[in-house]
């Protein structure tokens, strides 16, 4: 931190005006220490930054803050005004104004080290410090961390070392978010750890647990703010808030343990949460970041009045079979993975972020050739280019069109699955070489291995050239043209000249094995499939089954054994859903409240082919849900593979029903699949005691009043 801010980027007698006077005045000093190359131009970028969201906070605070090309290395800029300047907060001007300068290609250590003075920010000691400072010296020593007054003489408005709270008023060199004196004991027990009972109880007397992630467009300032005041208001309310920064520097996961003992969830984000499905089926606040630092009080009890009246959000992303998840849901991954993951599972994470990216190019082009099929005919991938045939009452010319439309969508699967398998990996770096490698994978016939091989090599070389040390002059254009200049050249050389044609000889080999799938091992294959489509509803597994099925109609001219694959794989999907859907109706004993409202959800998820709608079930009941879906799905894709049912359309469910071979054989198969889970169900959770509430109906069937309202159910074992 020693390095980002000195006495000459302090300006006590800030007499600025306005919020762009005061960018300007605090920018100049970073011109004259040589921090900014382009007064103009790094002033744009702000502007542009406080055109998305004001960057005011309430308690007197402005943080205007920007990532630039014009910037050479990270830098901070205090001013304090008299007179105050409007930033946009609700109440009222900034009398502390932070300008806070990040190269493009910023490293994490500084990112979070800025990360860490803005949680600091919502420590009223320090804010105290910095009003009452009067030398500007004294004023960086305080935002280093450092103490600028002798041992034996404390700083007016400051506690003696080891009384404040919040450890040293500052912001230690080499710290970072989670690294401040505190911080680790609040990660670990939560905020309000120690507290319970009280109106902050949840179940069995505990404390009620909040889980949350914050982020802002630029993840240095709003991201790290919004964590500190909900943990504070969560200690405060004796309430448990552990908190996800989804910022500049990375994220770290929170726990899937941490996750599933949460009461409620808080979003509080500008840009899209990533992972955003490990929060489905929670009570959840969807916010902006600067509700979060303005009045997280209000968040937390918003969600606890949710928690009691059981409202939970719907299961995951859409798609179950493979349409694309949720917000975020495929946004790139750690760097390098949680600190404890193997390499196995951050391979599976990489891939998995290309998958999802690849899937609704996948739904859409599917679509739009099956309709143009179903319009024309078998015949239409013969007709010519609408460019130079198209008549406007001709049902063959809007069947070409669409059928043209989709072929053009497919042309992107490969380059977009090797672009966000490298995006993962490397975040935006890594999407020019992985978009090369797939479209050079699509040139030599590679086909999805050769894009999913150029993805991973691109990011494996992106994240190569970053490990190199570059003087600080060259770090505004690594992001730009250095790093996508050298890694497209070097992954379009592997691919052209020495991997590209072994991959194109391994899927030539694989479509001649699919072709030639017939009778018994068909069947088995399809009852494999229906195993992999129901053992996790939407996740890694299933996945692998409906990127396979997939790959083979992703062609013009896909060939029948594909489209059998493609059928099994689609109707397996939509059994566990449909059959959870008719247990709770069937058996309605047998479940809870909140699973029988999630069972009417249900019967439209499971018709759409979205199989996360059995989550909630899966999730509160896996030993008896899960196995049960398996059963049924492997049995509906082995009956779909011999009834020789066909489907050129990647999703859609029972409303692309016209558009598969064998429909009426095709939904026996579907039928027969549900049917099967669903008596599995009824019969394991017939043998365990029922389900506590389970009963408590009032009138008309509602939920009896008197009656716990959305308590977690044990699963019997």
């Amino acid at each position: 931190m020693s390095d980002m801010i000195s006495a000459d980027l302090v300006d006590l007698d800030l007499s600025a005006e306005t919020k762009e006077a005061a960018a300007r005045a605090l920018a100049e000093r970073m011109v004259a220490r040589g921090r900014v190359t382009d007064l103009e131009g790094f002033l744009a970028d702000v502007a542009a930054r406080e055109a998305q969201m004001p960057t005011g906070l309430d308690g007197g605070i402005g943080i205007p803050h920007c990532r630039s090309e014009h910037v050479t290395e990270p830098t901070l800029a205090f001013g304090r005004s008299a007179a105050g300047i409007d930033f946009g907060a609700a109440d009222g001007p900034a009398d502390l104004v932070f300008l806070i300068a990040a190269p493009a290609g910023a490293d994490d250590a500084h990112l979070t080290i800025l990360s860490a003075l803005a949680r600091q920010l919502m420590n009223a000691e320090f804010t105290a410090a910095l009003r009452s400072v009067g030398d500007a010296a004294d004023a960086a020593a305080l935002i280093r961390g450092e103490d600028p007054a002798p041992a034996d003489e404390p700083r007016a408005g400051a506690e003696p070392a080891g009384e404040s709270t919040g450890g040293t008023v500052g912001v230690a060199a080499g710290g970072g978010p989670g690294e401040e004196s505190g911080e680790e004991e609040s990660r670990g027990e939560g905020a309000g750890g120690g507290e319970s009972g009280g109106e902050g109880a949840g179940e069995s007397g505990r404390p009620f647990r909040i889980v949350a992630v914050t982020s802002c467009p630029t993840g240095i300032a709003h991201t790290y703010m919004a964590a500190e005041s909900l943990e504070n208001a969560g200690r405060e309310a004796g309430v448990e808030v552990v908190v996800e920064t989804q910022g500049s520097a990375g994220f770290t996961r929170l726990d899937p343990a941490v996750i599933a003992a949460a009461d409620g969830v808080i979003l509080a984000h500008d840009v899209a949460v990533r992972e955003k499905d490990r929060f489905a089926g929670k009570p959840t606040v969807d916010t902006g970041v600067k509700a979060a630092v303005n009045r997280p009080g209000e968040l937390i009890g918003e969600v606890r009045s949710k928690a009691a009246r059981g409202e939970v959000t719907a299961a995951g992303g859409a798609g179950a079979g493979g349409a694309a998840g949720g917000d975020g849901a495929t946004t790139p991954v750690g760097r390098g993975g949680e600190s404890g993951e193997g390499y196995g599972t951050r391979l599976r994470t990489w891939l998995m972020s290309g998958v999802s990216y690849m899937v609704p190019f996948v739904a859409a082009g599917g679509l739009l050739i099956a309709l143009g099929f179903a319009i024309g005919g078998y015949e239409i991938n013969k007709a010519p280019s609408v460019m130079d045939h198209f008549v406007w009452t001709q049902a063959d010319s809007w069947a070409a069109l669409l059928y043209q439309i989709g072929g053009v969508s497919f042309a992107f699967l490969v380059p977009v699955l090797a672009g966000y398998i490298a995006y993962g990996m490397a975040d935006r770096p890594g999407l020019v070489p992985g978009f090369v490698g797939g479209s050079i994978a699509l040139t030599i016939d590679a086909g999805f291995l050769g894009g999913l091989a150029a993805g991973l090599i691109s990011g494996a070389v992106v994240l190569a050239i970053q490990r190199v040390r570059i003087p600080a002059a060259l770090r505004g254009i690594m992001p730009v043209v250095v790093i996508p200049l050298i890694s497209s050249a070097v992954v379009g050389f592997l691919m052209f000249v020495v991997i590209g044609k072994p991959i194109a000889s391994a899927q030539e080999a694989m479509t001649d094995w699919l072709n030639g799938l017939s009778g018994a091992n068909a069947v088995l294959l399809g009852a494999l499939l229906g195993l992999m489509m129901c053992f996790d509803l939407g996740g890694p597994v299933n996945k692998v089954a409906y990127t396979f099925a997939t790959a083979g109609i992703a062609v013009s001219d896909p060939s029948d054994s594909a489209m059998k694959i493609m059928a099994a794989v689609m109707a397996a999907g939509m059994v566990p859903p449909l059959a959870m859907a008719l247990a709770t109706t069937v058996r309605a004993r047998l479940f809870n409240a909140a699973e029988r409202e999630n069972g009417k959800a249900a019967w439209v998820l499971g018709a759409s082919f979205i199989s996360e709608g059995a989550i909630p079930f899966a999730a509160a009941d896996p030993l008896r849900v899960i196995p049960s879906s398996m059963v049924g799905g492997a049995i509906t894709g082995a009956l779909s593979m011999a009834f020789g049912a066909t489907l050129r359309a990647p999703h859609g469910g029972v409303f692309v029903v016209p558009l598969i071979g064998n429909p009426l054989l095709y939904l026996v198969a579907v039928a027969a699949g549900v049917c099967v889970t669903t008596a599995l169900v009824i019969v394991l959770k017939g043998l365990r005691r029922p389900v506590p509430g389970a009963t408590a109906q009032g009138p008309g069937g509602g939920t009896d009043p008197s009656a716990p309202s959305g308590a977690k159910q044990p699963v019997a074992a």
